[in-house]
């Protein structure tokens, strides 16, 4: 049978059997996106980010690297998938039609979209978003006109997820669990001359046999003069006496993740290594301390920029304090729709969600990293993740 007939024999026995979330979730969900919709002029959206898409409709796969559409109006939704995707669409979505097209026939994508895009006259994009493909782009303004598509659409609905439901912090704080697993799992397993590898995949079988889902990003694990750098992981590395051995974990579940950073030493920990952990710590009070509605998030990263200012000269820091947390794919558990960093002038709303990635790098030698997943509240920051704040020291060693 071809996609279209398999389609249909889902539909009659599993359609929406695997939605993450009861009915209603969506519907506020919609509510709240279709209100800024009309706030800002728009008749529809054309979402291609996988989140966005899984956040309106629950669509849910491991392959996102296809070309999927959805297109909401104050309507309908409609989602567009390759043939592959078929089984996805039919049990974990809830849409009110599905388009199909051949894996292979990317080309026939345009027809159909075009055709139902083609009512309205203000169509909302996200133009910096992941998915949105220049062909497809280019094709449907050739045949309805450039004028209907405008920039935005990304931020509109960013403005929507950064603020949690309850249900979503229910995900995130079940994240939260399993991550803090995986990171006791793999602390447990660090000595001198352990791979780093084997760490990783220690925290890795931990987390998924507490229930983790696909990662978004998979286990970090460095070590030694690799910890100086930012954004490298395992890669068959023995562990030396008294190095630090960095970890940053995300499980996800129903593809939520709230991340964790721990550091540990194989032996003892050096006087300046416990120093930058103080210095971390220093860091993350400042931040929390300031995240309470009404501040906004460039108050809070310079507050945490004077905690940091005595070491900028000898420590490499990313510049961003914090960023928003919730469903997401790989490649990244970053949500995108929030960054505590300078010149950021958005205020803090309670259940807004931060990760709270707090790394200091000495060049060439190592690194120090802790952190904790943080929920906005009117009290300040509330940790959802159960960071302890210490280097643990003479694991194994």
């Amino acid at each position: 049978m071809d996609h279209n007939r398999y389609r249909q024999a889902l539909q009659a026995q599993l359609e929406a059997s695997e939605l993450a979330f009861p009915l209603d979730e969506y519907a506020a969900r919609l509510s709240q996106v279709r209100a800024a919709m009309h706030e800002a002029g728009l008749d529809a959206l054309m979402l291609t980010d996988p989140a966005d898409i899984y956040y309106l409709t629950g669509y849910n796969t491991f392959e996102v690297s296809v070309h999927t559409c959805l297109v909401c109006s104050a309507q309908r939704l409609v989602l567009q998938v390759p043939s592959i995707e078929t089984g996805p669409a039919v049990v974990t979505a809830r849409v009110d039609e599905t388009l199909g097209y051949r894996w292979e026939g990317i080309g026939e994508v345009i027809e159909p979209l075009a055709e139902t895009l083609s009512p309205f006259q203000a169509i909302g994009l996200d133009l910096y978003g992941a998915g949105l493909r220049h062909g497809v782009l280019r094709e449907l303004q050739s045949r309805l006109g450039s004028e209907r598509f405008h920039d935005g659409g990304g931020e509109l609905l960013d403005r929507v997820r950064i603020v949690k439901s309850q249900a979503e912090l229910a995900c995130l704080r079940e994240s939260a669990r399993i991550t803090s697993l995986g990171l006791r799992a793999a602390m447990s397993v660090i000595a001198p001359g352990m791979n780093d590898s084997d760490v990783a995949a220690e925290g890795a079988r931990a987390m998924l046999a507490a229930g983790s889902e696909f990662m978004s990003m998979q286990p970090i694990v460095t070590t030694g003069r690799r910890s100086s750098v930012i954004h490298m992981n395992h890669q068959r590395h023995r562990i030396a006496l008294d190095e630090p051995v960095f970890l940053e974990f995300g499980s996800a579940y129903r593809r939520y993740t709230a991340p964790m950073m721990v550091t540990g030493v194989a032996g003892r920990a050096s006087h300046e290594m416990r120093m930058l952990r103080d210095v971390c710590r220093d860091v993350f009070e400042a931040l929390i301390s300031r995240m309470r509605p009404g501040n906004t998030f460039d108050d809070a990263a310079k507050a945490a920029e004077a905690e940091l200012g005595p070491h900028t000269e000898r420590v490499f820091f990313s510049g961003v304090f914090g960023y928003a947390v919730g469903a997401q794919f790989p490649p990244s558990w970053v949500e995108g729709s929030g960054y505590i960093a300078r010149g950021q002038q958005r205020e803090f709303e309670a259940d807004m969600v931060f990760h709270l990635p707090l790394c200091l790098r000495i060049p060439g030698q190592w690194g120090v990293g802790l952190s904790d997943t943080v929920r906005v509240s009117r009290q300040g920051g509330d940790p959802l993740t159960d960071n302890d704040w210490l280097l643990r020291e003479n694991l194994g060693a």
